[in-house]
Formats: structure tokens, sequence, C-alpha cells
């Protein structure tokens, strides 16, 4: 069956600007265009913005999914394999933080006692899930499945305390990069306290450390342009100091 712009817009619920867009930028193009100059979507494209959605409800931005939808090797079946086990995964974490509210409104009215850990679950599951979103086959690429799953599951085993300490290391990495990206010095005080501080962190949902790895994650903090952006939000350059005091603090240079 075949649809033209407005049709298929009607039929996945988008607009017929995005898919003028979408064929702008050569992540969907329309199999042909008719003798009146309408683009006209074959099967083929009805498949792959099935695939576009998936990916952008996943939170992938376009460009990666451009890269991925266009790539020769592209398997779309092994796609919506994966899609439905990060769907599985987002419900999990949804009924989780469901069954959460639930129980702590029957704590509040003193019908159950819920242990401090049970509090936490949730949010440490929403972690690891927006984690998994962003950079999960990336890390896992890098680092292993297994190694990911075992660092996943370490985070998940944290107690309230634990938790706690987690993330105001996380807090204290960023706050202490500032200072020391003023230096100007990767080599300063500050800035291998900075490195150290994020060894701790890391350190705590990692299954082993390494100074290898350390000095990896580091690069990839450069290398990857979404965790640049983070690092460099306020201040350009950040990343490639946070590398650079990582390197000097590890022994280890890429």
């Amino acid at each position: 069956m075949e649809y033209t712009v407005q049709k298929l817009g009607q039929l996945a619920g988008i607009s017929t600007r995005t898919l003028r867009y979408y064929d702008e930028i050569g992540i969907l193009t329309p199999a042909r265009i008719n003798s009146s100059g309408y683009r006209i979507y074959g099967q083929k494209e009805v498949d792959r913005l099935q695939q576009i959605l998936f990916y952008k409800e996943l939170g992938v931005n376009l460009e990666s999914i451009k890269r991925i939808v266009t790539d020769v090797h592209f398997n779309g079946t092994l796609a919506l394999k994966e899609h439905r086990e990060k769907l599985l995964l987002k419900k999990e974490q949804l009924d989780l933080l469901i069954a959460n509210v639930d129980k702590t409104i029957a704590l509040t009215q003193g019908r159950i006692i819920m242990a401090d850990k049970e509090k936490f679950e949730g949010f440490k599951k929403t972690m690891i899930d927006d984690n998994e979103k962003k950079y999960g086959n990336e890390i896992r690429e890098k680092y292993g499945k297994e190694e990911i799953d075992k660092s996943n599951q370490k985070l998940m085993n944290m107690t309230e305390t634990q938790y706690a300490e987690f993330e105001k290391l996380s807090v204290d990495v960023i706050d202490t990069l500032k200072i020391a990206f003023e230096t100007g010095d990767p080599a300063s005080e500050l800035a291998q306290k900075t490195a150290d501080l994020h060894r701790q962190w890391i350190s705590y949902c990692w299954n082993s450390y390494s100074k290898e790895a350390h000095a990896g994650l580091a690069q990839m903090y450069v290398d990857d342009e979404r965790f640049t952006a983070y690092y460099d939000e306020k201040h350009p350059g950040t990343a490639e100091f946070l590398r650079d005091a990582i390197f000097i603090y590890t022994g280890i240079k890429k």
C-alpha cells in the first residue's frame, strides 16, 4: 500500500511538516514523487518510520537514528527485538516506581512497614534505565555486556547510606572540577583531587576499578559529544580538562 505525506502523517500520528523534515535530512525519503509532485511512501518507508519513532520514544536523537537506520548492515528484525527489550525495561521501571508509591502511601497510612532500602529502589532503577537509554550501546560495546550488568546490579544493591554517599560524590566531583578548571592546570592539587573524587564515584557502581578503564572513560568524555556537552555546558573545555587530570592521575594516556 502507498501513502501520501498527509495519509502517512495521519497513520503515524505525526505532522506532515515532520515528514518533510525527515526527507530534508535524509532519514526518511519517499519511494517516489508522482506526476503531480506529491511524495509517495511505500511499505519500506512505513517500516523505517516505525523504527524512527521507536528510537525517538527511547530518547535517541535524530542524528544517531539516521546513522543507525541508514547503515547498510541495519537489521530491522534485530532492531525490533532490541526495542522490545528496552521497552520492557522501561515498563519494569514504571512498575517499580508505581509499587514504590503504593508502598509509601500504605506506609503513611500505617498499614505497612517499609524498609529504608525499598524507598530508593525505584530511583536507582530510574538512574540505570536513563543511562541505558542514553549510553547503553556505547558502554556495552566498550566494556562488555557482562561487566555493565554487574555494574548495574551493584548500584541496585547499594544501601541507603551508600546511595547517599554516591549522590554526594557526584556533586563533589562537579563542584571541585569547576574550581580546578579555573586554575588551568590539570596537574594541580585541586585537579588531582577531582580525579580522585571521580575514581571514588565510579567505584561505587563499577564491579572493579582499573586505571586503564578510568582513563578510557575520561577519553570517552571528550570523544562522545553527549558527555562533552554535559561537562562543557557552562565552561567549554571542561571535559578535556577532566580527561587530562585523570590521565595524570592514572599515569595512562590513550
